[in-house]
């Protein structure tokens, strides 16, 4: 996990305003704790802090590339699972790398295919590309909307970041909540309106879309869309289908320079991936993959079976250990400890997602009315 932070305005000089893209950039810190670095002028600042996953030398961001007596800067979190087959077919162009990061490969494929870019990735991402001789800032966020992409305009300056506490940071930004903000909240809470937030004038880019912000104004294409279709494969066909696209799905999301961990819970989705990513391990003679599983002080004494629940986590997070022989790990929390960090988990996602996060607001209220407001519209 990445983050990054960005202003851009027209009509004004921003290089006396670093301090701000500092302040925004340094407020999610947590997203991107390895390194931190900017991107600064007149018209774009450009704050990035990253999480290194693979080349950590050939990753540096904001990364920026000459081309055609152009220079395109970009800013980016995710991962492109196609990534190297995007570097073949590019260098069969003629395309020359400088490093294997997926950062310069979607910047190169960008400076090559352009605004159908996103034509051409699988992966999750959110990034903003500022194009120096168009004076254009593209931006684009996943098929589904897996990585977060915030944005607002004040005073002629478009503010976007990875996280809505970033753009807050702002100075000229207003925290308000008004009443479809409410509505969002409360009324349609945990779910939300595609590309709303609770707060006035602040909106995430919709899933599947791109944008191009201009000194015209900001302009949003949709290029993805889910479809349904009828389902005509018979049984073993179906079953080949699933067993490729979960292998597909699984295994490229196991690249990485660092090393892997899952969490195991023991239910049937992280069953089904510590499945796949231990035989790839196997496979490739890479180090046994180490699994994680969370678990409460007494539990087991707690613990009552039902029809839908016969046995404890633990029972199938053992089947799976000792099958796939994977380095496991439990940790065990006691109930003091998840209360502790219930305001910071809150605040990490910046607003309450759900009634037991609105219970325990009001429960706060009860105790403290500053400490409520200073959460709730902080």
């Amino acid at each position: 996990m990445c983050g990054f932070a960005g202003i851009v305005n027209y009509d004004k000089n921003l290089l006396n305003s670093n301090f701000i893209i500092e302040n925004m950039t340094k407020k999610i810190s947590s997203r991107g704790p390895n390194e931190t670095n900017y991107f600064l002028k007149e018209n774009v600042l450009l704050g990035h802090n990253r999480l290194i996953v693979r080349d950590p030398l050939g990753g540096i961001q904001p990364m920026s590339i000459e081309s055609q007596n152009n220079i395109y800067t970009i800013v980016y979190n995710g991962q492109i699972y196609n990534s190297s087959d995007i570097k073949k077919d590019l260098e069969k162009k003629g395309i020359v790398f400088n490093s294997y990061s997926d950062t310069e490969i979607l910047l190169r494929a960008f400076i090559y295919y352009g605004y159908d870019v996103t034509n051409y990735l699988n992966g999750i991402f959110s990034f903003a590309i500022w194009d120096y001789r168009k004076q254009e800032l593209f931006i684009s966020r996943d098929h589904l909307g897996v990585k977060p992409f915030f944005y607002t305009f004040k005073n002629n300056n478009l503010i976007f970041a990875s996280e809505i506490k970033s753009i807050l940071e702002h100075p000229e930004i207003e925290t308000t909540i008004d009443s479809n903000g409410i509505c969002e909240l409360i009324g349609l809470g945990p779910a939300h309106t595609p590309g709303l937030t609770i707060y006035k004038d602040i909106y995430e880019l919709k899933p599947g879309y791109y944008g191009v912000f201009d000194k015209y104004g900001l302009k949003l294409n949709q290029y993805f869309k889910l479809k349904s279709k009828k389902h005509t494969d018979d049984f073993e066909t179906t079953c080949e289908k699933i067993n490729y696209l979960l292998n597909d799905s699984i295994t490229k999301q196991l690249v990485s320079d660092v090393p892997l961990g899952l969490m195991l819970s023991g239910g049937l989705d992280s069953s089904i991936i510590t499945a796949y990513a231990s035989n790839h391990c196997k496979k490739n003679n890479l180090e046994p993959l180490k699994t994680f599983s969370v678990d409460y002080i007494d539990n087991d004494k707690n613990f009552v079976k039902s029809d839908f629940q016969p046995n404890s986590d633990d029972h199938f997070i053992s089947i799976m250990t000792n099958e796939f022989k994977t380095n496991h790990k439990k940790i065990v929390l006691d109930t003091p400890e998840l209360s502790d960090y219930l305001l910071e988990s809150m605040v990490a996602r910046d607003c309450p997602r759900n009634g037991r996060c609105r219970f325990i607001n009001a429960t706060i209220l009860q105790r403290n009315k500053k400490r409520y407001y200073s959460c709730f519209i902080w």
